[in-house]
């Protein structure tokens, strides 16, 4: 009796032992739709984390910022203080917590996707992420949001003259300067209200990158006209709480930085390859595109210029001038 109460007490314990371990569910939060590559970056990293770790994670993704009512700026916030476990945000949205990240989307501080790679992808942006991990976030890799162009219902734009008396919807405080130097009536307003905003005609245009935002978006439906000036360039940033980072045993740590690496570099691809068809889908859409010369960009180039100025002063010359080193040294 005593040999059959051990056995089936071994087999017991060895059932337990079997059983599967429920994997820890984290959650994920940005701040478009879930269309949009922003949304496949952060579904492929938690395949790959799940592949990585042999599912001891699950992420969970929510889109349009739920999670933080509807509010993106407050996404990393949230993260800063552990109530969210990770974030995909673009470095405009973190501006009002890190003011220092506007330094990506100074006015034409980029000519092409090499000069950004020199900066994203290298030493430069160490001290952003110093600065981001005191606030409580640790960044894992950068991604895209990319170069934002303007689209408007009212009128084509091919100079700084064209802005003036347009009133466009803005993601942050920087983007507001430069309007304003335009001579444009700027509005800022969350992406959660902004498609709405532009079917209703609340405002008459908007800015954003086609293959991140105004493809998936279908901002194209709203929208007539399009001006691709590459005024401005936003990454995108995968970060997780340095709470919930600092609690990961190291190899746990390690396969995350894999899989976040994997997942961005996948990201920044596919929103490549949406921005370089983009233009003549846009146009089979019905939008009309004007694709300015060398000499409109200029003018453009040189109307910024007083809000590129104010902003490299709050950004900090140091790190902008590292930016530039970065871009001239590739």
């Amino acid at each position: 009796m005593t040999i059959a109460r051990s056995s089936l007490a071994a087999l017991l314990a060895s059932a337990v032992f079997a059983l599967p371990v429920s994997a820890e569910t984290l959650r994920l939060s940005h701040n478009v739709g879930d269309t949009t590559t922003w949304q496949k970056g952060a579904e492929r990293f938690g395949e790959l984390l799940a592949e990585k770790t042999d599912g001891a994670y699950d992420v969970r993704v929510f889109p349009n910022a739920q999670l933080a009512g509807g509010d993106q700026m407050r996404q990393a916030e949230m993260v800063g203080r552990g109530a969210l476990d990770l974030v995909v945000t673009s470095a405009i949205n973190v501006t009002p917590l890190v003011p220092e990240m506007a330094v990506f989307s100074l006015p034409y501080m980029y000519e092409n996707y090499e000069q950004v790679d020199a900066t994203t992808q290298g030493d430069a942006v160490g001290p952003l992420e110093d600065i981001l991990l005191e606030r409580g976030i640790k960044v894992l890799a950068w991604g895209e949001n990319g170069f934002r162009e303007l689209t408007n219902n009212r009128r084509p734009v091919t100079s700084p003259e064209d802005m003036r008396g347009l009133n466009l919807r803005v993601a942050g405080p920087m983007y507001i300067d430069v309007m304003n130097a335009l001579g444009a009536n700027p509005q800022q307003m969350q992406w959660s209200e902004t498609l709405s905003a532009l079917q209703q005609g609340v405002v008459d245009g908007q800015e954003n990158p086609i293959g991140a935002v105004i493809i998936p978006q279908q901002v194209y439906e709203m929208q007539r006209y399009m001006t691709t000036w590459h005024y401005s360039y936003d990454p995108l940033f995968l970060g997780i709480s340095k709470a919930k980072w600092d609690s990961l045993d190291a190899e746990t740590q390690a396969q995350m930085q894999e899989a976040a690496t994997e997942a961005m570099e996948y990201q920044r691809e596919i929103s490549r390859e949406a921005t370089a068809e983009g233009v003549a889908f846009l146009r089979e859409q019905g939008m009309e595109v004007h694709e300015p010369t060398s000499e409109e960009l200029a003018a453009f180039r040189e109307a910024t210029q007083p809000a590129f100025d104010t902003w490299a002063e709050r950004v900090g010359l140091d790190l902008v001038q590292s930016f530039r080193d970065a871009i001239e040294a590739n």
